[in-house]
């Protein structure tokens, strides 16, 4: 597996993102997602041994096109200048929370949760994390959680949520708009061996799992 290869092919491209460049060096882009695969099977076994349920997929299930949506884009860049991938027991599109991977350079990050729910499952997360706020608290203050997962969500409310007491002294963890967590790390982390790569990044995607089953057990009974 070569991920610094995959690494250098997203910077050309971000250097050359058009549609003449990337076809006179579509070998480049194969070659790096075939490693990008390579990656991905890897991570789904790494996965599967705390999260049994993605065990067996394919990378097919959890990676995406290159090629951008520029319909309804002012961006007309016709490729994305990254690779991800997302390990979902319930697959890509579902709201349950999986484990995703991105490689971009100077922007990598490994991340957990799930983004733009319903509003009705937003405010089902929240009432959950209301009425079990003291387990909620256990999770996400853990200071191993904190290593790695300084803050839930991308964005968040300047005051409390429709339905809740702005006076109650734990309203800031009902203020994301998602409930989704990131761990940013430098481009250097996903250039060791397999072994010792799965071996960290499996350690980081476990220190989340508390966060998705907390939020799952919710999200499972909204999509019943």
């Amino acid at each position: 597996m070569d991920i610094a290869y995959v690494i250098n092919f997203l910077k050309e491209l971000a250097a050359n993102n058009n549609r003449e460049w990337f076809t006179t060096n579509k070998d480049k882009y194969e070659k790096a997602k075939d490693e990008f695969d390579i990656l991905t099977t890897a991570l789904i076994e790494t996965i599967s041994t705390f999260e049994p349920g993605v065990k067996g997929m394919q990378p097919s299930q959890c990676t995406y096109r290159i090629y951008r949506d520029i319909r309804f884009s002012s961006d007309k860049t016709p490729y994305k200048t990254y690779m991800g991938a997302y390990v979902n027991p319930r697959g890509k599109k579902s709201n349950h929370c999986g484990y995703y991977l991105h490689l971009e350079p100077g922007r990598c990050m490994l991340c957990a949760g799930s983004i733009c729910w319903p509003t009705k499952l937003l405010k089902d997360v929240r009432q959950a994390i209301f009425d079990n706020i003291d387990e909620y608290i256990e999770i996400v203050e853990n200071p191993e959680f904190k290593k790695y997962y300084p803050i839930v969500g991308d964005e968040r409310l300047l005051s409390a949520p429709k339905g809740f007491d702005k006076s109650w002294e734990h309203i800031d963890y009902l203020k994301p708009k998602d409930y989704s967590i990131n761990c940013n790390l430098p481009d250097s982390f996903f250039t060791e061996d397999i072994d010792t790569l799965m071996k960290r990044v499996g350690h980081i995607f476990e220190v989340a799992k508390p966060f998705a089953d907390f939020t799952n057990y919710t999200i499972d009974e909204f999509e019943e």
